[in-house]
Formats: C-alpha cells, sequence, structure tokens
C-alpha cells in the first residue's frame, strides 16, 4: 500500500488540517485534504529493453509537515507494480544501469543525500557515493561505468573537504555578507558564493569536476536539473547548459551547450555561442551522429518559444575539446508555432516525441526528425514526460478530473489508455465540478480561450457565485490540469462556479499572441479579462454576476491591484498573492532583471513610460473593494513589500481587507499545514463577501 494511504488514515494528519474525526465512507466535496492526499507520480523511466518502468511516487507526511518519496517498479503494460524503495527517507530520480539490472537514486537516508543502486530483483539498496557534500541531479553513462552529480562547491576550492570547511567557518560570530555583483540573492536564498558545478566519477572512484574553472551553475539555478546535461554517446565527454556568471548575469538569458571531457583534462568548450538567446536540454539521437536540444531566438526573454534544434555529432582523433565537433544548427521546428518542453527520441531515430502547451492543455507530439513536421497525439490534459516503451509511448498525464497516472498511446496515436491507478481509490472518494472550455472574442476581435468548472452538486435552478482566477506567468495558462496551488476543484468543492481566462500573453496559442502582453500589461490583458467573464456569464445563467471574486497570484496579483484601480466596481472582492503593487519598486528590487528589461522595453531609467504605463500604485486613489493580501517572506522575485504596501493603502483608507504573511514560504506555498490554512482563508474571505447576505 502506498504509505501516503496510510498516513492520510493517522491521526496527526486530521489534526494539521482540522479534520478530527472517523472519515467518511461515502463521498464528499473536493477540498484541499483531498488535493494533498494524492501521491504525485514524476520521474517516470524506461528500462534499456523496454520491458519494465520506474516512476517516482511522493505522498505527504503530515506528521512532520512535509513529504514522502519512493521509486516504483512495474512492467510497461502496467502489471506487477511495487515498490523498489519503502525507506523512511526520500528516495527519488531513479535511472536504469545500462545492463537494466539495478536502478540508481539519490536518497538521503545516510543523513546526506547520496546516490545508491538497488537490484531490480530487489533486495536492500546500497551505497554508491560517501562525499562530504549533499549530492543532486543524477545521469549514468551509455558505458555503465560511470556517472554525474551535482554539488554546490565554492568554485576557488581545490577540493569538496574546502567547502565544507569554508561553510564552518562562515557560522562565526560576524554575520556581514559582502557583494560585488549581482544576484545577491535568488528565488528564495541568499547568494554565499557557492555555484552549482558537475562531476563525474566511477563507483568508488573520486569525483572530477568536469566545469571546474568555468563561472556559472550547472545545472542553473533555481530550477534547473538533470535534462540540462547529458554524456556524449562514447562516454568520454558530457553536454551541458551554463550561463556564464558575472556581473551581466542578472540580466541575461544567454544560456549556452558546452562540452566537457570526463576526465577532467580539458577546459570546457561551448558549443552555441553564436546564439545569444537560451539553449538547453541536450539529447544525443540513439545512433549517436545528431545533437538536438531546445533554443530560443530573442535574447534577454525567457517565454521565447523552443524550437528543436539538430547538429550533426562528429568526434574526431584530435585532442583536447577539438576532438568534438558539431554540425550547424538546424532549426528543425521553426515552422511550428508552438514551444515544446522536452526532447524524447523513437529508439528508431524517426521521430521525436515531446509535450508543449496547446490551446488550454499540454499535449503531446510526434516530431518528425526529417522535416520537422508535429503531429499531436494526446490533446486533452497536461502531459509532463514521456518515454517509449515498444510500440508505445508512455507519460505522466494528469487534468482537472485527477493528478498524475502514467498512460500509453500508439506512437502514430490511437487510443489513449490509462496505465497506473495509483490514486484512483481516492479520485472515486470525491465529488469534483465538471468542466468545459469556451471561447470569445477578446481584445482586438482576437479568439481567447477559457474555462468553466461548475460548481460540485451543481443544481439547475439554482445561482452560483463565481471565483475568477487570474493566472500568473504572465506567460502561463490555466491549462486543463491537476494543480496542488491553485487547483479550481478546490472553489467548484467550495459551492462556486469557477472562470479562468487564457488573456493575451497566455502560451499554447501561437508565439505572437504570447508577445502581445510585451509592453501592454494592464491593457489587452485586462479587456480580455473583461470580455471573458462577460461571456461566460452570458452563456450561464445560473452564474451570479453579482457575486464575483477575482484572485490571482504573482502577475495574477498584479492584475488584482490593477483590477482594483481601474475596475473598482465589478467585483465584491479580491484575493491578492505576491502581486506587484509598484512597477518601479519591483524593477529595483527583483533578482532576474531580464524579465522587466524584456516586459517594460529597458530598464526604468531608460524607459519609465512603459513601467509608469500600467503601474497600479499611480491608481490607488480609486481602491474600494475588500482585498486579501498574502504574501510570502522568502520570496525575493516580488519582495514582501508589495504585500505590506499594498495592504498599507487599504487600510489608511478604510477598506476591509486582511493581510497574512508567510516568512518560511516563498513565491509558492509548499507546505501541507500553510496550504491549509491559506484555502481556509482564501475561501472564507470569498464566502464573507460572495456568500454572506450582509
Amino acid at each position: 500500500m502506498f504509505r501516503s494511504a496510510v498516513l492520510a488514515r493517522a491521526a496527526s494528519f486530521l489534526l494539521v488540517l482540522g479534520l478530527a474525526g472517523p472519515v467518511a465512507a461515502q463521498t464528499h466535496p473536493f477540498g484541499v485534504k483531498d488535493m494533498w492526499d494524492m501521491d504525485r507520480l514524476s520521474s517516470l523511466a524506461v528500462s534499456p529493453d523496454g520491458t519494465q518502468v520506474v516512476f517516482e511516487v511522493r505522498g505527504t507526511d503530515y506528521a512532520k509537515n512535509g513529504s514522502t518519496r519512493d521509486i516504483y517498479i512495474m512492467n510497461a503494460d502496467g502489471s506487477k507494480l511495487r515498490a523498489l524503495t519503502t525507506d523512511p527517507a526520500s528516495d527519488s530520480g531513479p535511472c536504469w544501469s545500462a545492463d537494466g539490472t539495478h536502478i540508481y537514486f539519490l536518497s538521503s537516508r545516510s543523513g546526506s543525500t547520496q546516490v545508491w543502486k538497488i537490484a531490480v530483483a530487489g533486495g536492500e539498496a546500497q551505497a554508491v557515493t560517501k562525499l562530504p557534500l549533499d549530492v543532486a541531479n543524477l545521469k549514468l553513462a551509455p558505458d555503465g561505468r560511470q556517472l554525474a552529480v551535482t554539488m554546490e562547491v565554492f568554485p576557488d576550492c581545490e577540493t569538496l573537504e574546502c567547502t565544507v570547511e569554508r561553510l564552518k567557518s562562515m557560522q562565526g560570530p560576524r554575520t556581514g555578507q559582502v557583494f560585488d555583483e549581482l544576484f545577491v540573492r535568488h528565488w528564495d536564498t541568499w547568494k554565499d558564493g557557492r555555484r552549482n558545478h558537475l562531476f563525474v566519477m566511477t563507483e568508488g572512484g573520486k569525483p572530477i569536476d568536469v566545469t571546474k574553472g568555468v563561472s556559472g551553475d550547472v545545472p542553473s539555478k533555481p530550477f534547473g536539473g538533470a535534462e540540462e546535461f547529458t554524456f556524449t554517446p562514447n562516454s568520454e565527454g558530457i553536454v551541458f547548459t551554463m550561463r556564464e556568471g558575472g556581473s551581466n548575469e542578472a540580466w541575461s538569458t544567454d544560456f549556452d551547450l558546452y562540452i566537457g571531457s570526463v576526465n577532467g583534462k580539458w577546459p570546457p568548450k561551448c558549443l552555441t555561442e553564436e546564439n545569444e538567446a537560451w539553449d538547453t536540454n541536450p539529447v544525443f539521437s540513439p545512433d549517436g551522429k545528431t545533437l538536438s536540444y531546445l533554443a530560443m531566438k530573442t535574447p534577454v526573454y525567457e517565454a521565447d518559444r523552443y524550437r528543436i534544434v539538430t547538429r550533426t555529432w562528429n568526434q574526431t582523433k584530435a585532442m583536447g575539446p577539438a576532438r568534438w565537433n558539431v554540425g550547424p544548427a538546424q532549426w528543425l521546428t521553426e515552422e511550428w508555432d508552438r514551444s515544446p518542453s522536452s526532447i524524447t527520441w523513437d529508439p528508431s531515430g524517426t521521430n521525436i516525441y515531446c509535450h508543449a502547451q496547446h490551446l488550454g492543455n499540454r499535449a503531446l507530439f510526434a516530431v518528425s526528425a526529417k522535416t520537422g513536421q508535429a503531429t499531436p497525439l494526446v490533446t486533452d490534459g497536461t502531459v509532463t514526460a514521456e518515454a517509449v516503451a515498444g510500440r508505445k509511448v508512455l507519460m505522466l498525464r494528469h487534468h482537472f478530473h485527477g493528478p498524475a497516472e502514467v498512460y500509453a498511446v500508439g506512437k502514430k496515436g490511437g487510443k489513449l489508455e490509462q496505465v497506473t491507478h495509483v490514486n484512483d481509490k481516492r479520485v472515486a472518494q470525491i465529488r469534483m465540478g465538471d468542466y468545459e472550455q469556451y471561447t470569445f472574442k477578446g481584445a482586438g476581435g482576437d479568439q481567447v480561450y477559457g474555462w468553466i468548472i461548475k460548481p460540485v452538486d451543481f443544481q439547475k435552478g439554482r445561482k452560483y457565485p463565481v471565483a475568477f482566477i487570474i493566472h500568473g506567468g504572465p506567460q502561463g495558462s490555466s491549462a486543463n490540469q491537476f494543480h496542488y496551488r491553485w487547483n479550481p476543484q478546490a472553489y467548484a468543492g467550495a459551492g462556486y462556479a469557477v472562470v479562468m481566462v487564457d488573456f493575451h500573453g497566455s502560451t499554447g496559442y501561437g508565439q505572437a499572441f504570447t508577445d502581445a502582453i510585451t509592453g501592454d500589461w494592464g491593457g489587452k490583458p485586462l479587456e480580455d479579462l473583461k470580455l471573458g467573464l462577460k461571456a461566460a456569464l452570458a452563456r450561464n445563467e445560473w452564474m451570479d454576476g453579482e457575486r464575483v471574486g477575482a484572485l490571482g497570484a504573482s502577475y495574477g496579483g498584479y492584475m488584482i491591484n490593477w483590477i482594483a484601480g481601474t475596475w473598482p466596481e465589478r467585483f465584491a472582492c479580491l484575493i491578492n498573492h505576491d502581486g506587484i503593487l509598484d512597477n518601479r519598486m519591483a524593477y529595483y528590487t527583483t533578482e532576474e532583471l531580464w524579465f522587466p528589461e524584456h516586459q517594460f522595453k529597458g530598464t526604468y531609467w531608460q524607459n519609465p513610460q512603459g513601467y509608469e504605463k500600467h503601474n497600479p500604485v499611480n491608481h490607488v486613489d480609486k481602491w474600494k473593494t475588500p482585498m486579501l493580501v498574502i504574501h510570502g517572506g522568502l520570496d525575493y522575485r516580488l519582495p514582501e513589500e508589495h504585500g505590506i504596501a499594498a495592504f498599507t493603502v487599504l487600510q489608511r483608507k478604510g477598506i476591509p481587507s486582511r493581510f497574512i504573511y508567510y516568512g518560511d514560504e516563498n513565491h509558492w506555498i509548499l507546505t501541507p499545514a500553510n496550504a491549509a490554512q491559506w484555502h481556509e482563508e482564501v475561501i472564507g474571505w470569498l464566502d464573507r463577501f460572495c456568500k454572506n447576505d450582509s
């Protein structure tokens, strides 16, 4: 039995969520408890012979206010599913050995995160590394003898022990931190001089720093992983993604591919110097003759679309970096107006499988390796990973009505089959709201898409209040997915109709639609939101247009602040999570400067009009709508002062308001206890103004 299924019955779990008492056998409306009950599947990997599959299962440990992670294995058809690891420590990132007999993985069972391995046949796991630092991002070489991991080190340290000792010395009475360049902090962490470095080693051997002497992070921070590096086909080199550090790192998106020697004898060589935009996710073709990767074309723009790029790969007999030669870049999917997020080669080398945002879903596509022609295979729901097993493409897929499970489809499409049923019993105990997609004419007459989720236990003839959810990004999407923070079913379960609009700037509708928000944050997107809500109310008489609350986070929080001053009469209440109040302050306090410099077309001093054109702080004199403000203390993308400032305006003007501060959370709410409180407060605020007659 999955561990979280047991924990879900534990008294500690019930106490954390305030749900003490017997668990009812009958079904019940979806709630935050149900969301966190679900086991989360990830890290899908198929055996070398295509017959077996491993994946990671993450459960919720309410007693520790955290999670558990274990590795599961099954046949490719879903039969003989079993837990491969059951240690109380976290086991993650499974990789197959070259001969398919063992699974290598990362585990904290020794007190620090190290590489372990376990036989597919079962038995006790064995430690592979015993390094003085935590390791991350495991990948195995094709030769089966080497493995690559990453560790955070001080770049000028010659040994790992040097990093350990320096960290100890930093615990002294002096607390001043000295910086000579940006970043001083990033996402949720203050910088201390360490960098992610890439190491290669054999079992029991000494780790070799492949990135010694370089100034960047491998993988990138804060979200990069093992997808950013790969061994060469002969296992003598390793290709990795890196952006050079230095004074311009905070305003650059020039990530490049480099080739390094696994023996560390030669410095890394840049392979993509000609492209000043983002290059990442290197993958070799099955025959080893082609290097493929994802690349953007527009510098200083993180929301440009990725293209799949291919280059011939030729290893010569020359010594040093010159032995690795690549041909010119072939922009395989230049004519395809979607942005793929992954590359998975078919063993035959004829197709590349990938997933990409597509019309409010994240679809699975087969791309011809010869022509770049993209054929949709699965277009409903959200695909997050894919792997080829025999004649099938396996994937992780989730949607509004259920969390991720393993699914399968033929290589050329056909019937979609659910392979695993990890969460079926939990889903069967829950009642969820039906959903539908709709379209309307938005700003400029463009076709815009949105989603409507009906309240759970919907009854004809009744009028229901509306939760109008505005997504972040802003280059994101209110996609058909099972979200663990902004799940619309939580509001449907509380008796609300949910409306979500993919306004101009959203992804999955072509790059021109995504680009349309640049320099126009409060223009076309606001017009789309107005027209989208109007269209939803017009086509659904059961929605009560007098009882509508709007809520959003990040850019969605910015939009809440913008609505408060430019559309103040429309909503019964507003909820602003981590939203910008002042674009000027946001530029000078954020960390990734490339984002505002592209969005507002320059630095603040170069183009102040671009920042002030749609600046919420310039319209606070018109604020009148009750607002709940929430902010995380570790949010360095949009620092907490924005939340405090918004609350100051509300209080000073006598507007009903509340401020919730999470000092231990970043841009997101990540712990079970805080998530429970967050939903109680958010839904309680909606209820206060959208359900209470007074």
